[in-house]
């Protein structure tokens, strides 16, 4: 009994340094007994550690199983938990607009100030609704964040709701994707309020992050923002698609806290699926040590 003991405070030792043993912190610290007491008052403790190393081995063996099945030769990093203490998130310097602070407009920015090796995948408007992609983010357990535009999700408000149901995060990409630039103030505000509407209708809750589409954006797109109940307005670092990276930076790297693009998109728009999308950005987050994080968590 006390090698198996010993074997699983390792194990969960391990897994709390990866961030991912939260739930198994009380157990891992309980009081010994006070002298006196039956040996016996020990076994809750010590089957709660058995069932967690079990479930952390079932955990992986999916895991394993699923980057087979999808065609990664490399396992997916483990994000770290969620940061307690969330970073504090300022425009970018250069994207902002006239009265920027001052109005308390939502913050344009590409990077998330954090020193977690992380990225954040983001994928926008929901022209196509591949069910396998579903089952891969969720067989791989890979977060990331949508922005939607109406004229596309309407097609299938459905899909979407199924996403939400695997926990992905619905945000707002304008109504019918103009470029906000072109448009007064008050179209711009309808773009915006509007979605917001149609995401609380059929989702149930109105977003706090928009992205405005093409990246185009003024005063009063940000204004707008505001008005509908808009906190973030992310944009990116890096946009991948099937067959290639396009970076922001001239480095042509990532960064810790780099936010990346992609869009819903198959094989009439793209030489390739949903899914070979994945496969590439996967290969080359976790070839570079990166972890895939969700966004809202750092927000």
């Amino acid at each position: 009994m006390p090698r198996v003991r010993a074997a699983l405070a390792v194990l969960v030792a391990s897994a709390i340094a990866s961030g991912c043993a939260e739930g198994a912190r009380p157990e891992a610290s309980a009081a010994r007994p006070a002298p006196g007491q039956q040996p016996h008052l020990e076994a809750p403790p010590a089957r709660a550690l058995d069932s967690y190393a079990d479930r952390l081995r079932a955990d992986h063996t999916a895991r394993a199983a699923a980057t087979r099945r999808w065609g990664l030769a490399r396992m997916p990093l483990t994000p770290p938990a969620p940061p307690a203490r969330k970073p504090v998130i300022g425009t970018r310097k250069g994207f902002e607009v006239d009265g920027h602070e001052e109005l308390g407009l939502p913050p344009v920015f590409t990077t998330v100030p954090t020193r977690d090796k992380v990225v954040f995948l983001t994928i926008d408007d929901g022209a196509e609704k591949d069910p396998a992609f579903l089952r891969m983010m969720s067989d791989l357990k890979i977060p990331y964040t949508a922005f939607l535009s109406d004229y596309l999700v309407k097609e299938d408000y459905g899909y979407f709701g199924r996403m939400q149901d695997r926990g992905v995060v619905l945000n707002n990409h304008t109504l019918h994707h103009p470029y906000m630039r072109a448009l007064s103030y008050a179209r711009q505000k309808h773009e915006i309020c509007g979605m917001q509407d149609v995401i609380e209708k059929r989702y149930g809750k109105r977003p706090v992050l928009f992205r405005p589409p093409f990246g185009g954006y003024n005063r009063d797109t940000l204004r707008a923002a505001k008005a509908c109940g808009v906190k973030y307005a992310p944009l990116w670092n890096q946009e991948v698609f099937v067959d290639r990276w396009e970076y922001r930076e001239p480095d042509r790297a990532l960064h810790p806290g780099d936010i990346v693009l992609s869009h819903f998109r198959g094989k009439e728009q793209w030489k390739g699926t949903m899914s070979d999308m994945i496969r590439r950005f996967l290969r080359k987050v976790t070839d570079e040590g990166y972890a895939v994080a969700r966004l809202e968590d750092y927000l």
